[in-house]
């Protein structure tokens, strides 16, 4: 069998390697040292080098030649305007291992990494690594770093990381980890949701771009954005505080100066000045739940904070800057809001690069068992008091869950209410099958609860008290009766808007019809949660 050559590439070293007088011999140059050492016989040496050091190269290759006279040394001219240029030196690099003839069936390859600059060291690195050049690293240095004796010692990096099935089998646990964390450690079984958190989980690490959760109320967005956030900051990838705002409950000026701050004597009332929750979340990660509430206005300066990291407070006349990341949730079809002009279609598409939908409950029926046992987990962490099921009930509990009747409406709220309740009602620790009845009858019934129209008096001495309802004229009270059970039948504020505005609403340039109610409805004291109760 005939014996492997070993071939060299590196980069001349227009410093560490220069030398005429006989002076040189005295000192360590790396490309010369490589060639000092018995235990490294190089039959070939491509020296890569600009024309300016020609000079340096010839008399380096004929110093080579002395101390190791079994070793041909090629010399490769490399013509760079900058050195430190990343993208000119890959680029220069890059296309000498693509016309290489490389050999790897008779020839070993060492890419020696000590000289040239350290862009020029990172790029042999990077395309070593890719095995552009299939290759082992080669590293050289002085044997007495203080005397720097001409002799030196050599190392070589194998850089093909199959061979270490620690270091692989780490990573895969790092990512495992990582995983299991944004699902809060729940062991779910959804093969496309758990598929969903592994894409959710490389994009968090990889990328510093806005992330839309789309999905039902109570499916999880709120969580998994607290989750990404916890995630990104134990990968020191953020420093911020998070800061999170459901936009269903800005109204008005307020919206502007809740989100945006504003100076102080903005308005009426604005004794001080007020940084605002982008300023608050600078360098950390701001989550807007139910973005498609936002108003126009709030979507343009958002979409102005977001892509130049600047805005203006309300009132004021000097911009200020906020570095965040954005997560928006909704549970709207933020398309069709915008085919309606109730949303911008910049600001989505400026949202819109990663975007993940999360399933209901519903959708899940296999993970609601490892669920059921999280929420246990979280109650007996809160109450200090640990509560189980038998195995028939738990069976049975289960059989309803996953039943198509089981609509879940609320979710994970929904689940967590459920099981709750019949924790707290099970002092002596153990779920009995009467309070699993119990719990599944009130389910059932909550479930089926048909939308039945309200009384307009109990309703409104309810919301505005007997002395405020006898101040209103019998035209408005039957209005705002009427207004009352539109926004308690609807989800948002906007689809009761959407509702009552629905004629009016075609003829404006820009339909706002959440703002639009919220005035109707501050003109009596009141406002979307109180009515909701």
């Amino acid at each position: 069998m005939a014996h492997r050559k070993t071939v060299v590439i590196g980069l001349l070293g227009s410093v560490l390697d220069s030398g005429f007088h006989e002076e040189r011999w005295k000192k360590w140059r790396p490309t010369v040292s490589l060639g000092q050492h018995e235990d490294l016989p190089i039959a070939r040496f491509e020296l890569i080098h600009q024309s300016t050091h020609e000079h340096i190269a010839r008399c380096v290759a004929a110093d080579l030649g002395r101390v190791s006279p079994g070793t041909d040394v090629k010399l490769t001219v490399h013509d760079l305007s900058n050195p430190w240029d990343f993208e000119q030196v890959y680029g220069a690099l890059h296309d000498f291992a693509r016309t290489y003839p490389f050999r790897p069936e008779t020839e070993d390859y060492l890419v020696h990494i000590t000289t040239g600059t350290h862009v020029q060291q990172i790029c042999l690195f990077l395309l070593t690594e890719s095995r552009h050049f299939p290759a082992r690293l080669l590293q050289s240095s002085p044997a007495d770093p203080k005397r720097r004796t001409a002799e030196g010692k050599h190392s070589i990096i194998d850089l093909d990381l199959s061979k270490y099935d620690r270091i692989a089998a780490r990573f895969q646990r790092e990512a495992r980890d990582a995983v299991s964390f944004l699902k809060s450690g729940i062991e779910t079984r959804n093969a496309r949701f758990n598929q969903m958190i592994e894409q959710i989980e490389y994009v968090a690490i990889n990328s510093k771009e806005p992330m839309l959760l789309m999905g039902p109320t109570g499916a999880g967005k709120s969580q998994l954005a607290r989750r990404i956030y916890e995630l990104k900051k134990t990968r020191h990838q953020l420093a911020g505080s998070f800061v999170e705002v459901n936009c269903a409950t800005l109204r008005g000026d307020s919206a502007m100066s809740t989100l945006f701050g504003h100076v102080k004597g903005a308005f009426t009332g604005a004794m001080k000045d007020r940084p605002g929750l982008l300023r608050s979340a600078n360098g950390g990660l701001l989550f807007l739940d139910e973005v498609g509430e936002l108003g126009t206005d709030e979507q343009a300066m958002l979409l102005r904070a977001l892509e130049e990291k600047r805005f203006l407070p309300l009132g004021g006349d000097r911009e200020v800057a906020s570095d965040f990341l954005l997560i928006a949730g909704t549970n709207r079809d933020l398309a069709t809001a915008v085919s309606e002009g109730r949303f911008r279609e910049d600001l989505l598409a400026r949202m819109n690069l990663w975007t993940f939908k999360l399933p209901g409950l519903a959708e899940r029926p296999e993970d609601i068992e490892p669920n059921l046992d999280f929420e246990l987990e979280q109650f007996a962490r809160h109450t200090s008091r640990r509560v189980t099921l038998s195995r028939e009930v738990r069976e049975e509990f289960l059989a309803f869950a996953r039943s198509p009747s089981s609509r879940w409406s609320a979710n994970f709220r929904d689940l967590n209410a459920c099981v709750t309740r019949m924790a707290t009602l099970s002092p002596g620790g153990r779920i009995a099958r009467e309070i699993l009845d119990g719990e599944m009858a009130r389910l059932r019934t909550a479930w089926a609860m048909p939308t039945n129209p309200i009384d307009p008096e109990a309703a409104l001495t309810a919301l505005l008290g007997p002395k405020a309802l006898v101040g209103l004229d019998l035209f408005d009270r039957q209005q705002l009766a009427f207004v009352v059970q539109v926004c308690r039948e609807s989800a948002t504020l906007s689809e009761a808007g959407r509702q009552l505005y629905g004629v009016t609403r075609t003829q404006r340039k820009v339909p706002n019809d959440a703002d639009r109610l919220r005035k109707y409805l501050a003109r009596f004291d009141l406002d979307w949660d109180a009515i909701k109760i």
